[in-house]
């Protein structure tokens, strides 16, 4: 009696976990982009995982000529946990949100630098350190990708500025140390002293 019940408690809650899996392809057919079950590998983007009303949504691996993602995915768009790596060998893992690089996440440039933060709308926003390949690092506010607010850039002769950044440059009130200690303390207009 205990097993008849089991087995039925399974058969009915089994279609709403199960989840279809297969490969689509988004492409656009008469102006419009769209998700279909066949397409070119080479030229649209490729998609292999969970699948919800013809659309990408849960699980899966999308693989295009600009790079390949493989995380979760919602609506048919990158959304949730995941890692993108881009054919120039950049690698972006962290949050998405509506296809768009959104919350925290780590982006390592080709070149070794890496940001580590806070993104919005698929651009540096918030909070974050910004770590570049000579050894030089930022730790700060960023607003539309760019140094903005208050942030502290350590050069890597050990030079040091605190104080408020605007569109990526010093500008405002700061402190710039010198390596042999001595400081000015005072204005900054795009990214130069500006006053005594």
């Amino acid at each position: 009696k205990h097993l008849l019940i089991l087995l039925s408690l399974l058969i009915l809650t089994f279609p709403l976990v199960a989840q279809e899996t297969g490969v689509l392809y988004l492409k656009k057919v008469n102006g419009k982009f769209g998700w279909f079950e066949n397409g070119n590998d080479k030229k649209d983007w490729k998609y292999i995982g969970e699948i919800k009303n013809g659309k990408p949504d849960g699980t899966g691996v999308l693989i295009h000529t600009f790079g390949k993602y493989s995380g979760e995915l919602k609506n048919g768009l990158l959304h949730g946990q995941g890692t993108y790596t881009y054919v120039n060998g950049s690698k972006y893992v962290g949050e998405f949100k509506d296809g768009k690089k959104s919350g925290q996440g780590t982006y390592t440039f080709v070149n070794g630098s890496k940001y580590v933060g806070e993104f919005k709308d698929g651009k540096k926003n918030g909070q974050g350190t910004y770590t570049y390949v000579n050894g030089s690092k930022y730790v700060g506010e960023f607003k539309d990708g760019k140094k903005s607010g208050q942030g502290t850039y350590t050069y890597v002769n050990g030079s040091k500025y605190v104080g408020e950044f605007k569109d990526g440059k010093k500008n405002g009130q700061g402190t710039y140390t010198y390596v042999n200690g001595s400081k000015y303390v005072g204005e900054f207009k795009d990214g130069k002293k500006s006053g005594q």
